[in-house]
């Protein structure tokens, strides 16, 4: 599944760029065989492609749980991609602006909103944004109610 910046990037149309590729997968042994046949190297927690100029990164096995709201991607060749739900997503810029003080993911968190407030499962939200390794409930109505102003 894809997470992060590069799933930020996807939902915020490339207003957000990233230069690398973080995702969840469980099946740790299959990745790595995948990506050294594509000739990438680890390094750290990084896989690296210097060809490419790209890195990857695999911080989790999970991200979400059953009841997470997910995107698919219908690539071409029949291939698909999954990436974290708008929802879990905006958790994470929420965290990330409150815990960490990171004004460029407040700002994507109000852009989040801004775009997708009429989509947003604003139950599965607040459900998620209360739980005590989020508390960020504040902040999520915050946002909400300045996109309403």
């Amino acid at each position: 599944m894809l997470i992060g910046g590069l799933a930020l990037s996807y939902y915020t149309r490339e207003v957000y760029f990233t230069s690398d590729i973080d995702l969840a997968y469980a099946d740790r042994e299959a990745l790595d065989a995948v990506l050294k046949s594509l000739n990438y190297v680890k390094k750290g927690r990084f896989w690296i492609q210097d060809e490419l100029d790209m890195a990857v990164e695999v911080p989790t096995d999970e991200l979400v749980d059953e009841k997470s709201p997910l995107e698919s991607v219908e690539l071409d060749f029949g291939l698909r991609c999954v990436i974290i739900g708008v929802e879990d997503l905006l958790i994470d810029r929420l965290n990330a602006c409150k815990h960490w003080n990171s004004q460029i993911d407040c700002e994507m968190a109000e852009l989040l909103i801004a775009h997708y407030s009429n989509e947003l499962d604003w139950t599965y939200l607040k459900g998620k944004a209360e739980l005590p390794e989020n508390d960020t409930l504040s902040e999520l109505m915050t946002f909400k109610k300045k996109r309403s102003s």
